[in-house]
């Protein structure tokens, strides 16, 4: 492209579209038309300068004059319980659908290493006496021991908060992080498996697996689905940036982004309700059976949420990303 004579060409469009968007008065109805074809036209020049001559200064230019071409044709939109009833029932659940091919793998093959971990810990001495000293794992393992009062140690309602907020975090470190290939999110994931397999070995060389996986189920396994789901995610966002497909780089990543984004939002929400079930069920006097069913219930709730209303929404269409009228302008691009 010739960048010159492509702005001496569109020069007076751009020019005509500034003016009317300046314009203080009401426009009538065939320059609201003309406004409209404008921002169409200009979106369009944008998305090809962008990618056929970057020049900073005009990329610049058009970028504001798009914005604010765009705010006078859509108008200020303010989001409403509409909004969030839309994305709890079809955005959210969409995303987590469309990204099952990743997250269910991430899940299996992490589960596996906890429990190699696990039987690796549990059947070699050497390697707990180098985790801490024997007095010390007793302290940990014995019945009214760490892994058990760890629980109760705070105040139900305050634990519940701590829980949220970290494992919240750990899961929006995962999402944002897969843009860097998707290394940081194998080591996340790999610290908190390595967690996991070490209380499993402990608790089982001390014979009171049972004891462990009655603490850690009930919350668990909804906890641990988010953190999965996150790392998948998070491994996809970096794989689109090695093979964004038919869509250009740029575009891919944005758009996988923002689907990112609200899955940041509607996985703490999960959260949330895996830090209830930590604080308030986990620690209580309920037997094991009950806490662990609650568990259970929870964990095949979120999946039924996922894969009925999900499911649904994705073969509609929905892909979790935001509105085609609230996107940036892009030029179609060839499959």
């Amino acid at each position: 492209m010739d960048l010159d004579v492509f702005v001496s060409a569109h020069a007076a469009e751009w020019d005509r579209l500034d003016a009317l968007v300046r314009r203080q008065r009401r426009l009538t109805g065939p320059e609201v038309d003309e406004l409209v074809t404008l921002y169409q036209r200009t979106a369009t020049h944008l998305s090809l300068i962008q990618s056929s001559a970057p020049d900073p200064q005009l990329t610049g230019r058009l970028t504001q004059l798009v914005a604010r071409a765009r705010s006078a044709v859509t108008g200020t939109r303010r989001a409403s319980w509409r909004d969030v009833t839309r994305f709890l029932t079809y955005g959210f659940p969409a995303a987590v659908y469309r990204s099952r091919r990743w997250w269910i793998p991430v899940s299996l093959l992490s589960v596996a290493l906890a429990v190699v971990i696990g039987w690796w810990v549990g059947t070699h001495p050497e390697v707990q006496s180098s985790i801490a000293a024997p007095s010390a794992l007793r302290d940990m393992t014995r019945p009214g021991g760490e892994y058990e009062t760890y629980y109760s140690s705070h105040p139900a309602t305050s634990f519940a908060a701590q829980v949220w907020t970290n494992n919240a975090q750990a899961a929006a470190m995962c999402l944002v992080l897969g843009a860097f290939l998707g290394i940081p999110v194998i080591w996340i994931l790999f610290q908190n498996m390595l967690n996991v397999g070490v209380g499993l070995g402990l608790m089982s060389s001390a014979g009171r697996l049972d004891t462990f996986l009655g603490l850690l189920l009930p919350h668990g396994l909804l906890e641990l689905t988010a953190v999965f789901v996150a790392a998948g995610t998070g491994l996809r966002l970096g794989w689109t940036l090695i093979d964004p497909g038919p869509r250009t780089r740029r575009a891919a990543m944005a758009e996988e982004g923002r689907s990112a984004l609200g899955m940041a939002i509607g996985l703490a929400l999960v959260l949330l309700v895996s830090g209830a079930i930590e604080g308030f069920v986990t620690p209580s006097g309920l037997p094991t059976w009950a806490r662990i069913t609650i568990g259970i219930a929870a964990e095949l709730a979120f999946l039924a949420y996922v894969y009925v209303l999900g499911g649904r929404a994705a073969r509609e269409g929905e892909t979790g990303d935001l509105d085609a009228s609230e996107r940036s302008a892009s030029v179609p691009t060839a499959a």
